[in-house]
């Protein structure tokens, strides 16, 4: 098996510094999927992200769908939770995976969030603890299933902790509903070898008005969850600027907004703070579900 060295390499090599993120791959129909993902590759993005939850598409199958409709560009799951599958049942899907697209499959596991789990019926235990057992319960699984490829592993992760978990078990840490001030507390945490993959939602849209209306339905429920509102805090983030909605400081914070040109100069902004990856994630919008217009649209300002 290649090194954790090794694997951050050929990551760094072949991600590139923008990807793609978007929530409609963990619900559209496959066609839909497809031609969205080719999009997206021809736009020149170096990965597509896309979320596993409660009621969507299960991550590896859609993970299939998307390397079948894709060539050159990298496919990560943003997360899958670790809380859907045995640590086996993972390395066995994801060396498959791998094997199928010559090694196009990023493999992206979190914890997620105590409301979901429990519908599910499970016991949330603590999340760094839990994660590590579970890394290591796959790093015993390595020897006891076929032999095939090397997967690069990536945590969700938001505080030190859970950063320091990334930085020692796995290729890199993947933030979500980050600040740009995140990004640089985050890469002081991990460390220059680890990687950095940031998600981050976008709105093209000059009117602030507008633009933090879309945004704060986009992050409504995030406000709500433990893991977040904890995160934002240790951001310092006040309670009240959380509350109701978010103020308008957060909500400029969390989506950036404004004209193409103004949300890629923003973009840029992780990139200096530290980060390897941006993932671009369009709000969603019912006129362009997979936010395919939006990341067209901001491409050519990224290249």
């Amino acid at each position: 098996m290649a090194s954790l060295a090794d694997q951050r390499a050929a990551l760094r090599r072949h991600i590139g510094t923008w990807g793609a993120w978007s929530f409609g791959f963990a619900y559209a129909p496959s066609d839909q999927a497809r031609a969205a993902a080719a999009a997206i590759e021809a736009a020149g993005y170096g990965c597509v992200w896309y979320p596993e939850t409660l009621d969507s598409r299960e991550a590896f199958v859609n993970a299939a769908v998307l390397l079948g409709a894709t060539e050159r560009m990298l496919v990560a799951t943003g997360i899958a939770s670790i809380w859907s599958r045995d640590a086996r049942a993972t390395v066995q899907a994801a060396r498959t995976l791998a094997d199928a697209s010559h090694d196009r499959f990023v493999l992206g596991l979190g914890v997620s969030h105590k409301p979901l789990i429990d519908t599910r019926g499970h016991v949330y235990g603590k999340p760094v603890a839990t994660m590590r057992a579970y890394l290591e319960a796959m790093t015993a699984a390595d020897d006891a299933v076929e032999p095939g490829r090397t997967v690069p592993t990536v945590l969700a992760a938001l505080r030190p902790a859970m950063l320091r978990l990334a930085a020692e078990h796995a290729v890199g840490a993947h933030p979500y509903l980050v600040a740009v001030e995140h990004t640089a507390l985050a890469r002081a945490e991990l460390g220059p070898d680890p990687l950095l993959l940031v998600e981050h939602k976008v709105v093209i849209d000059e009117d602030p008005e507008s633009a933090r209306r879309r945004a704060r339905e986009e992050i409504a429920w995030y406000l709500q969850a433990e893991n977040y509102v904890r995160n934002l805090e240790w951001l310092g983030f006040a309670p009240e600027e959380i509350a109701d909605g978010g103020s308008d400081r957060l909500v400029d914070a969390l989506v950036f907004h404004g004209s193409a040109e103004q949300v890629a100069e923003r973009l840029r902004e992780h990139v200096a703070a530290g980060a390897d990856h941006v993932a671009v994630h369009p709000c969603r919008d019912e006129r362009d579900p997979m936010g395919v217009a939006t990341l067209q649209a901001l491409a050519p300002l990224l290249r």
